[in-house]
């Protein structure tokens, strides 16, 4: 796939810069989901780092159009091809949020916290002001783990049960938060660590 992206404008390089590519990145994946800097440390800062760019966003349309031209949590599929494409592979754990209306039609989605390689700084105040702000009626919450293993950690779970603390005297709903790494998605409300009842 990469040796077919770069010949689209440097056929001739495709093979090397295709093998170079997946020694400092290691995956597919993870080249799509580089900084451009960092890919275009490799490739230059010419053709094959535009047409790059201009492939994974057409990839990022294409999922973002399909997951969310219906009620978000209406099709569970196109929803975490979306969420994955864009984390799986990601460096650094970041947060994202998006804020649904009554219908769970996306309002607006943020990326509300960009971390370190095992952590990201989230305020539950902040994001309770962004979903007053939109007049979000529910929550969807994803992060990434870039380990590669999905597990929540105890400050995963803390800021779960901080946030619907501080979204349920709001009448907002947390539906999910959703954890996303290379070795698969674990949902905090179907492990037991999210309910609407009292959280212990």
């Amino acid at each position: 796939m990469l040796e077919d992206v770069i010949s689209l404008c440097a056929p001739e390089a495709a093979a090397d810069l295709a093998d170079r590519l997946i020694a400092r990145f290691g995956s597919t994946g993870a080249v799509f989901a580089a900084h451009p800097s960092d890919r275009a440390a490799i490739v230059g800062q010419d053709a094959v780092a535009r047409v790059f760019d201009l492939v994974i966003r057409a990839m990022r349309h294409a999922l973002h159009e399909k997951a969310m031209k219906r009620p978000v949590l209406a099709d569970q599929d196109a929803l975490m091809a979306y969420l994955a494409f864009d984390l799986q592979h990601a460096p650094a754990e970041c947060l994202r949020v998006l804020f649904l209306n009554a219908r769970n039609e996306l309002l607006s989605e943020e990326l509300a916290f960009q971390g370190t390689i095992n952590r990201v700084h989230a305020y539950p105040r902040e994001i309770v002001r962004k979903a007053l702000e939109t007049q979000a009626t529910a929550l969807l919450l994803v992060h990434n783990h870039p380990s590669g293993d999905p597990t929540p950690s105890r400050e995963d779970i803390r800021l779960t049960h901080a946030i619907h603390a501080a979204l349920r005297p709001l009448d907002i709903r947390l539906h999910d938060h959703l954890i996303i790494a290379r070795s698969g998605t674990v949902s905090l409300r179907v492990s037991g660590y999210l309910s609407d009842g009292e959280e212990s």
